[in-house]
């Protein structure tokens, strides 16, 4: 893209309201509310680039190749998302390598467009997802030992997007995170997601990644345990009750004919559940 360009960013008018989980929430100390709320702006805006049905894929990738510039100080403007976090990452002393993982992934999205297998998918969810989780802990100051079931969990709520998701991303964008071979085992097809329902063989897979997920769904409940700071274990807690709720929805539901998404209930239930972590 031109030089001349002064804003890379490509905002959808998507916020924190519209995802499946908090974000920097109440639950949240206040002094680090503001550090999460930079990176997830980081983070909404360069997904944003990636899934634009507006721009080239060589634009989507000149654009994030220009935040990843702006967040590393290579360059002086043009990405005030990325801008923020930079100030915020040099007040906190965290690492801009957790967001430097996710423009890997936004720059995957930009170009590629099935994916061949659950391993495939899983590499995909490393860089797409993963690194929102490690940045949240690495701010509170957790170890690593949060890590793993934070990845866990962080790669369960990608998946069950995907389903959530998987009908308009086709007609949108034409990109399907749904595995290839997991598709031809189940007698299913990647256009079988323009139909105004599940088929069987969709079906089958969407139980199959559903399984999947209450594998991940299952390691993720070490994150609350292993979380020190008293309200980071809460929120960690609503998140794998949310994640678990988001996937039992999704197998009774269908999300070819409609999208199947979290209730006000299931967030207060969610947040009960979580009491249970606090000492």
């Amino acid at each position: 893209m031109s030089a001349a360009v002064q804003d890379v960013e490509a905002w959808s008018g998507k916020d924190r309201g519209d995802e499946n989980f908090p974000v920097g929430s109440a639950l949240i100390s206040a002094r680090l509310r503001p550090h999460m709320h930079a990176f997830y702006a980081f983070a909404r805006n360069a997904d944003d680039i990636a899934d634009s049905p507006l721009l080239a894929a060589d634009d989507k990738v000149a654009r994030l190749d220009a935040m990843e510039d702006v967040l590393l100080g290579r360059r002086a403007g043009g990405s005030p998302s990325a801008l923020l976090l930079r100030a915020s990452l040099a007040e906190t002393g965290v690492t801009a390598d957790h967001a430097m993982e996710l423009l890997v992934a936004f720059r995957r999205d930009a170009t590629k467009l099935r994916y061949a297998s659950w391993n495939e998918l899983m590499d995909y969810c490393r860089y797409s997802a993963v690194p929102v989780g490690r940045h949240v802990l690495d701010l509170h100051g957790e170890s690593r030992a949060t890590w793993a079931p934070s990845d866990a969990l962080c790669a369960a709520l990608q998946v069950l997007n995907h389903l959530q998701d998987g009908s308009k991303d086709l007609a949108a964008l034409d990109r399907c995170y749904l595995p290839a071979d997991l598709l031809a085992r189940h007698g299913a097809g990647v256009e079988d997601l323009r139909a105004p329902s599940a088929s069987p063989g969709l079906r089958r897979v969407f139980d199959a990644l559903l399984d999947e997920c209450d594998t991940l769904n299952h390691s993720a409940g070490e994150l609350p345990r292993r979380t020190r700071d008293r309200r980071l274990r809460l929120e960690t807690g609503v998140i794998v009750g949310l994640s678990r709720r988001l996937a039992g929805r999704l197998r009774r539901g269908d999300p070819v004919a409609r999208r199947v998404k979290l209730t006000r209930p299931d967030v207060v239930a969610s947040l009960l559940g979580a009491l249970r972590f606090l000492p």
